[in-house]
Formats: C-alpha cells, sequence, structure tokens
C-alpha cells in the first residue's frame, strides 16, 4: 500500500488497518508533541529523528503514521490554527465580524510564528485553515462582492496580520532593547539628517507606556482597510438606488 499523501491525512481519508494490536503512537499525538518541539526551539529544531527521541521510539516507527517531515509540517500547520472564530452565526455587522477574525488569526500567529514560514507557497489546506477562510468569506457575504474581491480582501486582511505577527516574534526577547539602542546610535550618527523619522519615533515612544502594544497597530491597520471597503460598500449602494429612475415617457 502506497503511503498517504498530504491531503488524505489532512482530511482523513486514509484507509487504516481496523485488525491489529493497538497502535503505541498516534497521529494526533506526534503532531502535538511536534508542535510542543516546534513552540519551545523553532522550526529549524524539528526532524524526524528529534521528534522521535522525544517519543521514545525509533524514527522508523513514526513513518508507519506520517511519511516524512513534509506532511507532519502541513498536520502541524493545520492543528496549530485550530478553527476560526464563528462569523455565520453572529448578529454581527461584517465590519465586526472581519475585525474579530484579524485579531484571532493574528493571536495564533503570535502563539506559533513558525506558522508564518509554513503559510508560504503552494500546498494543499487542511480543514482548519479552510475553516478560516470560510469564516471570512461568510463576513463579506453581507457587502454584496464578487468572489474575487472577497478573496483579495482575504489576502490584505490576513497580510496585515501575518506581518505584523512577524514583526513582534523578531523583536522578542532583547529584540525591542536592541533595536532601541541601536536607533539612538543611527540617529547620533545622523546628526539631524532625519527630523521626521526622529520625530515620529520619539512621539510614539513617549505614547507606548499606556498603549496596546501591537494590538493597536493591528487594529489602527485593520479599521483603516474595513474604512475602504465600507466606502466602496456604500458607493455601489448609492449607484444602485432601489427604486428605478422614473420614464420620461
Amino acid at each position: 500500500m502506497p503511503p498517504p499523501t498530504t491531503v488524505e491525512l489532512l482530511w482523513g481519508t486514509t484507509q487504516r488497518p481496523k485488525r491489529g494490536p493497538k497502535p503505541a503512537l498516534t497521529l494526533d499525538g506526534i503532531v502535538a508533541e511536534a508542535i510542543a518541539l516546534v513552540d519551545a526551539e523553532g522550526l529549524s529544531a524539528l526532524s524526524m529523528q528529534r521528534l522521535a527521541e522525544r517519543l521514545g521510539f525509533t524514527k522508523m516507527s513514526l513513518y508507519r503514521y506520517v511519511p516524512g517531515k513534509e506532511q507532519l509540517t502541513a498536520l502541524m500547520l493545520d492543528a496549530a490554527m485550530g478553527e476560526p472564530p464563528d462569523t455565520a452565526g453572529s448578529q454581527q455587522n461584517w465590519r465586526t465580524a472581519l475585525r474579530d477574525w484579524v485579531e484571532a488569526i493574528f493571536a495564533r500567529y503570535l502563539a506559533h510564528p513558525w506558522t508564518i514560514e509554513l503559510t508560504l507557497g503552494v500546498r494543499p489546506f487542511g480543514p482548519n485553515e479552510m475553516g478560516w477562510t470560510e469564516a471570512a468569506l461568510a463576513a463579506l457575504a453581507q457587502t454584496g462582492f464578487t468572489g474575487s474581491e472577497k478573496l483579495d480582501t482575504i489576502v490584505v486582511l490576513n497580510g496585515h496580520a501575518r506581518n505584523l505577527a512577524q514583526q513582534v516574534a523578531s523583536m522578542s526577547g532583547d529584540g525591542e532593547l536592541r533595536f532601541t539602542e541601536q536607533f539612538a546610535e543611527m540617529m547620533a550618527a545622523a546628526a539631524g539628517r532625519y527630523p521626521e523619522v526622529l520625530a515620529a519615533f520619539t512621539e510614539e515612544a513617549a505614547a507606548a507606556a499606556g498603549s496596546g502594544g501591537p494590538n493597536d497597530a493591528l487594529r489602527f491597520g485593520v479599521d483603516r482597510i474595513l474604512d475602504g471597503l465600507a466606502a466602496l460598500v456604500d458607493q455601489r449602494n448609492f449607484s444602485s438606488p432601489l427604486v428605478p429612475p422614473r420614464s420620461s415617457s
């Protein structure tokens, strides 16, 4: 029997033998341990050998459940993303539903920064990741946008969340302190050549103590995107009156 494909593993369509002794490992358990490893040490630390050692089994034992690292990371991504917020069943307007969606996916990226790298490139979606797309589309159903416009909107909103989460992750540990020290050194060397840069960063630093940190930046960007979408919705509603014009005859 050929090994299961990534799609078969993600969507649970593989045919597993029902007879024989109870397996010592489970696919869910393997994926959960892999996520714990990568959360602690980063994606570069993941290997089938390292994972097998953490589980107390041989590397060959893992191959009975998952053919290789490509399939494993696909399963890890879908498990780490989890289920999306419910936008279809809520009574929220489309703006509120989309804002909740972005804040929720931003929180997932922050909890598992390595997922950002795994979402790049051509790859199959798992049921959880597909669910995030479905939830955003359900929120956008109230806007009257075309399918292409809805998908583009998701790309823009998700891109904002991903980019900000990536920046926050890069500033973890002593990253923020090192940036502050290096920025001060750069400004000292610039000798007043960049007054607008200096003024903006000085004002931002003064306001940082009372701000919500990355969530403020997230909400500011999301609200500006939603403002643009709302203007487009209003423009189309205004140009398409409910009552047709009266005939001149």
